[in-house]
């Protein structure tokens, strides 16, 4: 049996360029009015799998995303840098979906890719900033799990041994196997795409995309089973519909706010040290300072 990595990852909209149309009117993610990416920590989670498939010959990674049906570029991303399968979690139902909602269905995702040894995720994704769902996945799981992570020093068939970033330090600690891994942006990059991948996987997609491009996909599929990307919605993960979406969702977005920054006064000062020491008064009086 191979060592089998799950890996957790998310398309965001890249919140460097929120505008007024941001938000819809119910407060969820218009995702249509910005440019989607891959996570940025589910990348640095994605390379701490691969590099433990560089130390063992027998790991499988597998990289699971939920989301609209463009999600599927993320899968691609992963599999041009190494990752060997990919499943798009999609469906209508999950529109509006908060952390407690989301931690359920990858929950049940995960559970059907059973046996698992490693489940990885970054900290959290830029378009909530909660760190929550990798934690809620894991206790879902009723898994041990490691936050934070850096670095994976050592890992065999039972434990692995982790650096985790804190606040104000390093710790090191060792899980038993299998542990659910949430990893910190302080973690390696992940590696730019392999260029034979990329020529392997580049025409890979799901039956939707296929149906959409009105090809011929069925030959395609049947001689390269490898480039079919699994598409899993409530049905296939026997999910109950009240846990789903925004009825599941406890959480509400109630205001969004795009605050800009201006600088509206400026002070020049001159080389004299009375300049300088009035300055640090000011600033203190003001408390920006001390």
């Amino acid at each position: 049996m191979s060592f089998r990595i799950i890996v957790l990852a998310k398309q965001v909209p890249d919140t460097r360029n929120v505008g007024k149309d941001a938000m819809k009117a119910d407060g969820t993610v218009n995702r249509g009015a910005l440019p989607a990416i891959f996570n940025p920590e589910d990348l640095h989670a994605l390379e701490q799998a691969l590099r433990i498939k560089e130390l063992r010959k027998d790991v499988e990674i597998i990289l699971l995303t939920m989301g609209p049906p463009r999600a599927a570029d993320i899968i691609r991303e992963a599999l041009y840098r190494g990752a060997d399968k990919g499943y798009l979690i999609t469906d209508r139902k999950f529109a509006g979906s908060d952390t407690l909602a989301t931690s359920y269905v990858l929950s049940l995702a995960v559970k059907k890719l059973e046996p698992y040894h490693l489940v990885i995720a970054g900290r959290q994704a830029i378009d909530g900033d909660t760190a929550q769902v990798g934690p809620q996945v894991g206790e879902k799981l009723r898994l041990p799990q490691v936050t934070y992570c850096e670095e994976i020093q050592n890992i065999s068939q039972k434990e692995i041994t982790i650096k985790r970033r804190l606040e104000r330090g390093v710790e090191t600690v060792t899980s038993p196997i299998p542990t659910l891994i949430t990893v910190h942006s302080s973690a390696a990059s992940c590696r730019p795409r392999n260029a034979r991948l990329l020529m392997q996987y580049k025409h890979a997609r799901t039956v939707s995309e296929l149906q959409e491009e009105t090809k011929d996909y069925t030959e395609m599929l049947t001689n390269k089973p490898y480039l079919r990307i699994d598409e899993w919605g409530v049905a296939d993960l026997d999910a109950k519909v009240e846990q789903l979406g925004i009825s599941g969702s406890p959480t509400k977005v109630k205001k969004i706010e795009n605050v800009v920054f201006a600088a509206k006064e400026s002070v020049v000062l001159s080389s004299d040290n009375k300049d300088i020491d009035q300055l640090m008064k000011d600033l203190i009086e003001s408390h920006v300072i001390g």
